[in-house]
């Protein structure tokens, strides 16, 4: 575009989408296009990323996972999250930290899906209560990870010290 596009974005939507890392102008105005403004539509965050085919298909028998791999169906909005969620992996903000320890975990695609699912529940929290994007929610949960992980491996190095 010959023009910001930011300013009109936040005249249709009352908040800044492009605040959020991995979501640029264009990423947003696509995103706006397929899924509107109107979150009242979905019951609740989970229901909106399970429409933007952003949750796991797994299939359960007897107690038993049978499958799980991707649905389907395709879904614009969602292939727009992934692909900025993908953007993601060197970018230095909680986000971009979430996105490279599922990696880890989970490989590239399963990293993309969660953190997409994660930018779908704050994209989805920002339009229907119209609030701005807050880092420091995400900073606080990632502070609370890190002292759970740190207690983990001090209960396991105890564990290891009366082994040996």
């Amino acid at each position: 575009f010959n023009f910001p596009i930011s300013p009109y974005l936040i005249a249709i939507t009352e908040v800044d989408l492009c605040k959020i890392p991995g979501i640029s102008e264009v990423s947003a105005l696509e995103f706006i296009a397929e899924v509107g403004v109107d979150m009242s539509k979905w019951k609740s965050a989970k229901h909106f990323a399970a429409w933007l085919n952003l949750v796991p298909n797994t299939k359960i028998t007897g107690g038993k996972i049978v499958s799980s791999k991707m649905q389907k169906k395709k879904n614009k909005a969602g292939q727009c999250l992934r692909q900025a969620a993908s953007c993601l992996s060197t970018n230095k903000t909680p986000i971009g930290d979430s996105y490279r320890r599922m990696r880890a975990r989970l490989g590239g695609k399963g990293a993309a899906l969660t953190t997409a699912h994660k930018l779908a529940r704050i994209i989805y929290t920002m339009l229907l209560n119209k609030t701005e994007y807050n880092v420091g929610l995400i900073i606080e949960n990632q502070e609370k990870y890190r002292e759970e992980k740190i207690k983990k491996l001090e209960k396991q190095l105890i564990r290891l010290k009366q082994a040996s």
